[in-house]
């Protein structure tokens, strides 16, 4: 498989045929990424596409689903540089952000000189996020959504791209800081992991218990990202997907839904923000299916990962056991 280090893309190429190339080369990257991780090729999709879109994600899933092992091979494959953060309850904002230090030079002088924190990456893992007091967590969501630090008046910029993955933990809650709606809804997708089937399960044993374990090779180079990651915006959009989207999010709102049960069983829905979502990740993932322009099928791929963490059920929903995949299932019936 060929780096696109050794590839450059030409600047005189038009928007079609940069997708063309760029198509490529993502499905390889989706490819060298699934020869590491196991049963979760849709899941890699979701990320990277979040990853084209210019957001962040948030991995939830139980502990020994490779969530960290996804992270790192996403960014060995994508040519970022990464950092880990294990989120702990005594974790202080100036861990991830950096901080000043009173610095001496040879002459005796005496100034303050900032040491950069891990967030200066353009791929962090927050790993396990909810262990975190909320004003570790408020630190790295402001770092996200504003692209740079403010450290005693003065800003620095994070790198270009900067994207950050975390992980949540949903079996073990004892102790940790859910994450606020507000502050959910920062993560553009929410993309589940679950268990591997048998058959995958079996062959993911066999490759990686052995005398040599398979390393993952770059295939993506950080400029490369940020041309696709403009090309995305510049695809075209069908009228008929927009009013799909529209009508999604919409009727997942208790406020603008004329459905009784939404009515209901919603306590809040999402955003705006939600409808942007859609927008840009319908385009990414259409790219990385090798198309020129996004269709229903990609709203369906992606409207859960959208939805999920940016609905909440009432009470007398959840006492009655009512799912909120179901009730998703149900508003993309009706949107489409």
């Amino acid at each position: 498989m060929t780096s696109l280090e050794k590839m450059p893309i030409d600047p005189q190429l038009d928007d079609t045929q940069l997708a063309d190339m760029i198509s490529t080369h993502l499905t390889n990257a989706i490819t060298e990424t699934s020869r590491i991780i196991y049963g979760q090729q849709e899941e890699i999709k979701q990320i990277i596409a979040s990853i084209l879109s210019g957001g962040h994600a948030l991995l939830v899933g139980a502990p020994g689903l490779g969530k960290t092992k996804l992270v790192s091979t996403l960014a060995t494959v994508m040519g970022l540089s990464a950092k880990r953060v294990q989120f702990t309850p005594d974790l202080m904002p100036a861990d991830i952000t950096g901080s000043e230090i009173l610095d001496e030079d040879a002459q005796g002088k005496r100034s303050f000189r900032f040491i950069p924190g891990p967030a200066f990456c353009q791929l962090l893992m927050a790993d396990e996020i909810n262990r975190a007091s909320p004003r570790t967590q408020s630190a790295l969501l402001q770092a996200m959504q504003e692209k740079y630090i403010s450290i005693a008046g003065k800003d620095y910029p994070l790198p270009a791209p900067f994207h950050v993955l975390a992980t949540q933990n949903p079996i073990e809650q004892e102790g940790t800081y859910p994450l606020p709606e507000a502050q959910l809804d920062r993560f553009m997708v929410q993309v589940n992991l679950t268990y591997p089937d048998q058959a995958t399960e079996k062959a993911m044993l066999l490759a990686t218990t052995g005398a040599n374990e398979s390393q993952a090779q770059q295939i993506i180079t950080p400029d490369t990202l940020v041309k696709a990651q403009s090309l995305v915006r510049r695809l075209p959009i069908g009228e008929n997907l927009v009013d799909s989207i529209l009508r999604l999010v919409r009727n997942a709102r208790p406020e603008t839904s004329e459905d009784p049960f939404i009515q209901q069983n919603i306590a809040w829905g999402p955003g705006s923000r939600a409808a942007q979502a859609l927008m840009l990740l319908v385009r990414a993932r259409a790219l990385l299916n090798g198309r020129l322009a996004p269709n229903q099928e990609d709203l369906i791929a992606l409207a859960p990962a959208v939805l999920r963490h940016r609905i909440a059920l009432t009470f007398t929903a959840r006492a009655e056991n009512i799912q909120l995949d179901d009730i998703l299932k149900n508003l993309l019936n009706k949107a489409i």
